[in-house]
């Protein structure tokens, strides 16, 4: 395993942290590997989770062409 060092901390971010920490039943430096842990690797379970809800949500549906919309959008004046 690797070490992590943070300088320069805001000082009430470490009284949140050793909060947050106290409340989860655990330290400070077991706290900010769940909060590292799940910013980091939770992401993609999230974005791939919401994706395949709409997947779901959208199946079967006529959705046209991307295309014709943005060109749309454009002529309306709505471009990116």
């Amino acid at each position: 395993m690797a070490t992590l060092l943070a300088r320069d901390v805001d000082e009430e971010l470490v009284r949140l942290l050793k909060q947050q920490a106290k409340a989860h039943n655990r330290s400070a430096e077991a706290e900010h590997r769940a909060i590292l842990e799940a910013a980091l690797r939770s992401g993609k379970d999230a974005f791939l989770a919401r994706a395949q809800r709409m997947v779901e949500a959208t199946k079967g549906r006529d959705l046209g062409d991307s295309a014709e919309l943005i060109r749309e959008d454009r002529d309306r004046g709505h471009a990116p």
